[in-house]
């Protein structure tokens, strides 16, 4: 794959960019691209976090960082002050962009074997953000693999996505390496009825679950998504009667598994396997491999599209990469999650997923939401507890638990229940399991006192 710098050169007159201010992309990415080079002359190229907001200034500074060899950070510009502490005194930058805040007195130049490092964002949900240490190479090596894998030259993106999140901008690097076109919105523009004239036939677009949810909620924005040559959907795992709805619609879906560190998607579901009815992850993309542990169901990855490390370590085996996912591939080769390890829960010496609860809580149609934790218990270990949104006040959780006694084995029906107006999860759709665990426990503390 070529240079950043070529691609730039090559797209200077090209019209790639559908966005307000498209015009000014080239002129801000050479500008900067200049500064950098002036600036790293008798030094070493200087770290730099990049938290702009503005599209088209984040992709243009994303663009000159990377031909002028600088290691360079994405940031969430709507990150804390806890969360901006911690990434200041890890980064340790010489340089900010699009955020104003002071520069470390002491910079930390930790030595990192590779030039030109493009830093990640992950782990935010869990409180300590991670940089996952990718290189130009790693995430062309991602793009490649999407290209061969959907056979087609140049990919077209609609991007609603955040820039400094994979998703989006792997939507970004796919179209600029590729000379396909990419449109940049928002997604509470999206809401509105002006939306860009465009073929979206020739288009991919990346969700994440609540999104598709809230689309399929507007009957003339679900005509609108059904037009898309692909709905590639990701970032947490989608719900049942979600998919059965995308599918209903017959909106060309494709659930896909991958993470920050794999550069996005290494395992994609096919919008005609998804609409013949198939319910998986896909098979795997060819820049990838995944190995499973016959016993445990433990993931393993291969990708030449893997991170190196999380900054500023790198891994000592950076050719594997051993997940959180415990699943299995199937004879015809589609990936299938089954849940996470993290996630599992031992309750009365049981290894429990919660996931596989959850799908089936929800199969009821009793319920708007639910998530299934573990609370430490002195009998099981673990009690099983779900917390859900009932789809009405009237719906009683003996009612839900009657109907899931045909559909689970006794020891995996929740003994708490616990039912909530909304329940905490990200902007990507994921949950967030240490609020739900200490509103479980004071929920059940508060039960026995009362009791």
């Amino acid at each position: 794959m070529n240079e950043p710098g070529d691609f730039l050169k090559q797209l200077k007159n090209y019209h790639w960019l559908i966005v307000e201010n498209s015009h000014e992309f080239y002129q801000i990415a050479t500008n900067l691209y200049l500064e950098l080079i002036e600036i790293s002359q008798n030094r070493t190229p200087p770290k730099i976090i990049l938290a702009e907001r503005e599209p088209v200034r984040f992709l243009a500074s994303f663009i000159a960082a990377c031909a002028a060899k600088c290691p360079i950070f994405l940031c969430n510009p709507d990150w804390g002050k806890n969360e901006w502490e911690q990434v200041l005194n890890l980064v340790q930058p010489d340089i900010i962009w699009g955020f104003d805040h002071e520069l470390p007195s002491a910079i930390t130049h930790y030595p990192l074997p590779i030039s030109n490092t493009i830093m990640i964002p992950t782990g935010g949900s869990s409180g300590k953000i991670k940089f996952a240490i990718h290189t130009w190479e790693t995430l062309t090596a991602s793009v490649q693999g999407f290209r061969e894998y959907f056979q087609i030259n140049s990919v077209n993106s609609f991007c609603i996505l955040p820039m400094y999140h994979v998703s989006g901008l792997m939507q970004f690097m796919r179209s600029f390496t590729t000379g396909g076109k990419l449109v940049i919105t928002s997604f509470k523009e999206l809401e509105s009825p002006s939306i860009t004239n465009i073929n979206l036939s020739d288009f991919f677009i990346s969700l994440v679950p609540t999104q598709l949810q809230r689309l399929l909620k507007n009957p003339e924005l679900t005509t609108w998504l059904i037009h898309f040559k692909t709905v590639l959907l990701g970032g947490a795992p989608p719900w049942e009667e979600l998919l059965e709805k995308a599918r209903f619609h017959q909106i060309r879906l494709a659930p896909t598994y991958g993470m920050t560190e794999t550069a996005s998607q290494i395992a994609t579901l096919k919008p005609d396997d998804f609409l013949k009815g198939k319910i998986n992850s896909g098979k795997i993309l060819p820049h990838a491999k995944i190995t499973i542990n016959d016993l445990t169901g433990d993931i393993n990855i291969q990708a030449k599209s893997l991170a190196l490390g999380y900054y500023p370590q790198l891994w000592e085996n950076s050719q594997n990469l051993l997940v959180d996912d415990v699943g299995f591939l199937d004879a015809e080769g589609y990936l299938h999650i089954i849940g996470r390890s993290s996630n599992k829960i031992i309750s009365g010496g049981e290894n429990i997923y919660p996931e596989e609860i959850e799908a089936v809580i929800r199969q009821t149609n009793l319920v708007i939401d639910v998530c299934v934790i573990g609370i430490v218990d002195q009998i099981w270990g673990q009690a099983l507890t779900a917390i859900y949104i009932p789809k009405n006040q009237n719906i009683s959780s003996l009612e839900i638990k009657n109907q899931l006694k045909t559909q689970l084995s006794k020891f995996k029906i929740p003994k708490h229940w616990i039912s909530l107006p909304n329940l905490p999860r990200n902007s990507q759709g994921k949950i967030n399991r240490q609020q739900l665990q200490k509103i479980a426990r004071n929920f059940i503390d508060n039960s026995s006192h009362n009791s």
